[in-house]
């Protein structure tokens, strides 16, 4: 059995890193095609040298989020490898990419059946828009299999668990082995990047109620993010230590050893639920609902975020929060739905 498995960022890597292991022990040859959407010489060391996996056997390289331009090369290597199954992660336009270039072959979505219910994402566009394309839908909760099923979506529905809690689990050990990053204050950790909230406006009001919290914030500055505080002046306070963009190793320890988490990500969302870190959301709505609805996680509206600080200080982790999103063992799931 032949699986071709589509990854473009560094999320996908995260994501198809414990996969790859697990279709490797299930005796399944796994080709992966890299659109080149993002590249990460961090996420090559951690996926290719720490667990032994082999190169994309594709590397477009084609440096564009333009899903029309990965679409041909992607069908190419289709059609070329003739693959069982062509498995996609996640939400972004290399998901959207390799499912709508798939042709015949069938397509597995991993993370199938989220929603944040906000259609001007381009995420929510791509989510709706690959889940009514597979084959096989890999759900990492029931309420994600139920909303597809409300939305009455064709392909067979699998509740698998969370792929990202599997990489939490066997990456976290190595992750605070090698990471050099130290603080001996408590801190919390500060992440923004997504298009709404790096508008220059938008992003001047979440700094401003950043630096007038009592907070010590650690910032690892995304470089989009980083142009629109350069370009229009917007200064961070003497509470902020910004950083460069960290690989995924010294993020993940980062994380594991704040006493917060404020972020705009999905999935920053879920690695502090796991690692049981009190989140505040700069979200008007989020796709991960249930950490909210566990008391884990708080959205803040990014439109009007002076209750940032009021928020940070209220943040508790339950001590009875329940387990979600499955149990670290995901990828041996999915990879033996895909033997069948």
């Amino acid at each position: 059995m032949r699986v071709l498995s589509v990854v473009g960022n560094r999320p996908q890597f995260i994501k198809s890193g414990p996969l790859s292991l697990a279709l490797r022990a299930a005796g399944i040859d796994e080709v992966v095609v890299h659109t080149g959407q993002h590249w990460d010489s961090e996420m090559s060391a951690v996926f290719f040298e720490e667990l032994g996996l082999p190169e994309p056997a594709y590397r477009l390289d084609l440096r564009t989020a333009d899903p029309a331009a990965m679409e041909p090369p992607i069908r190419a290597a289709v059609e070329r490898e003739r693959p069982d199954w062509v498995l996609v992660y996640g939400d972004t336009n290399s998901t959207l990419a390799g499912a709508e270039a798939a042709g015949a072959v069938p397509v597995a979505h991993v993370e199938a059946g989220l929603r944040s219910f906000d259609r001007s994402m381009p995420e929510e566009r791509n989510r709706i828009a690959v889940d009514k394309i597979s084959a096989l839908l890999l759900c990492p909760d029931e309420r994600s299999s139920e909303q597809l099923a409300s939305e009455a979506v064709n392909g067979r529905r699998e509740v698998v668990g969370d792929v990202m809690a599997d990489a939490t689990r066997l990456f976290l050990p190595i992750a605070q082995q090698r990471s050099a990053v130290a603080h001996d204050e408590p801190y919390a950790v500060l992440t923004l990047h997504r298009a709404a909230n790096t508008e220059p406006e938008r992003l001047r009001t979440i700094i401003d109620a950043v630096n007038e919290s009592s907070w010590t914030y650690v910032f690892p500055v995304h470089p989009r993010t980083r142009q629109v505080l350069d370009a229009n002046g917007i200064e961070l306070g003497p509470n902020v230590q910004a950083l460069e963009p960290l690989g995924y190793l010294e993020m993940l320890a980062l994380v594991a050893g704040a006493t917060r988490v404020v972020t705009d990500s999905g999935g920053l969302q879920k690695e502090a639920y796991w690692l049981r870190i009190p989140c505040v959301t700069l979200r008007a709505n989020t796709e991960w609902v249930d950490t909210v609805l566990a008391g884990a996680n708080t959205l803040v509206d990014p439109a009007s975020p002076e209750g940032l600080g009021a928020a940070l200080e209220a943040a508790r982790f339950p001590e009875d929060a329940p387990q979600l999103y499955g149990d670290g063992h995901a990828s041996e799931r999915i990879a033996a739905l895909l033997r069948g």
